[in-house]
């Protein structure tokens, strides 16, 4: 049920682990290889597309870091405990650890419909990937993570703003961004940080890759956004390592947006 993938052991200092889920593309992706140039190493988990993990994993090595790729399905969680033992499993054969230091919920979907046409298996969906996901799997590996660590759990900026046809998305990304406060209140006893990263539309192929590849979308979010542009990778993987970081040990309990201004 649960395939792995790894870079080579090593004999350097204990690096920092960060544990990202749908790290294989997109934002995980560009977070993963952002944490290694600040010398944090990933375990990245992937869905179907284990050769996009493992391509991860080769950038990451040489940037002079190590990872490993688990699979796993976000919108699952009865495979939860399963996955908590392969991911143990991993850090005890390949860093000689037992715990990871920050956990990043950043897997999702996106369903654009009005709310008048959305189906109760898209609710479903969402719901399941987008909020009971990194409920639940936060609190299954919450034993595995190292005291004075982070979580961090990626919202969307249409949490703040409202666009015909995110209604279901938007729900579950505002539900992720008050069990992030309940996180931080709860974990605060353990020096565990949680925040929220919400970013504005990015280039990527999420939700079909309307933003990055639709030139009157793209047009669209430049108009109404302060910095004139759509956000790309690289504008948000930066603010993830940043998060993560000693650098902003004392922001807690913060929703935190990356959209360059997008109605302000």
């Amino acid at each position: 049920m649960t395939t792995t993938t790894t870079s080579p052991a090593s004999s350097t200092s204990p690096r920092k682990i960060a544990l990202i889920t749908g790290g294989s593309r997109g934002l995980g992706r560009n977070a993963a290889l952002h944490l290694a140039r600040r010398s944090i190493d990933s375990i990245l988990t992937f869905r179907s597309r284990q050769d996009e993990a493992q391509a991860v994993i080769d950038e990451i090595e040489r940037l002079g870091g190590r990872a490993a790729a688990l699979r796993l399905d976000v919108g699952d969680s009865a495979t939860f405990p399963a996955f908590a033992q392969a991911l143990t499993t991993t850090l005890q054969q390949h860093w000689q650890r037992e715990r990871i230091d920050h956990l990043v919920n950043n897997a999702g979907v996106g369903v654009h419909a009005p709310l008048a046409d959305t189906t109760e298996a898209q609710f479903d969906e969402l719901m399941r990937v987008h909020l009971k996901g990194p409920f639940f799997l936060t609190q299954t590996l919450l034993p595995l993570i190292n005291d004075g660590g982070s979580v961090l759990n990626v919202s969307s900026g249409l949490a703040r703003f409202a666009l015909p046809g995110y209604g279901a998305y938007a729900t579950m990304k505002g539900g992720i961004e008050v069990l992030s406060r309940y996180m931080a209140k709860e974990f605060g006893a353990r020096g565990i940080r949680v925040n929220t990263l919400a970013p504005g539309a990015i280039e990527t192929d999420f939700g079909g890759g309307a933003v990055r590849d639709n030139e009157a979308v793209n047009q669209m979010v430049a108009s109404v956004t302060a910095l004139g542009r759509a956000g790309l990778p690289d504008d948000i993987g930066p603010v993830v390592a940043s998060l993560l970081s000693q650098d902003c040990h004392w922001i807690n309990a913060q929703r935190v947006e990356a959209s360059g201004g997008m109605f302000v």
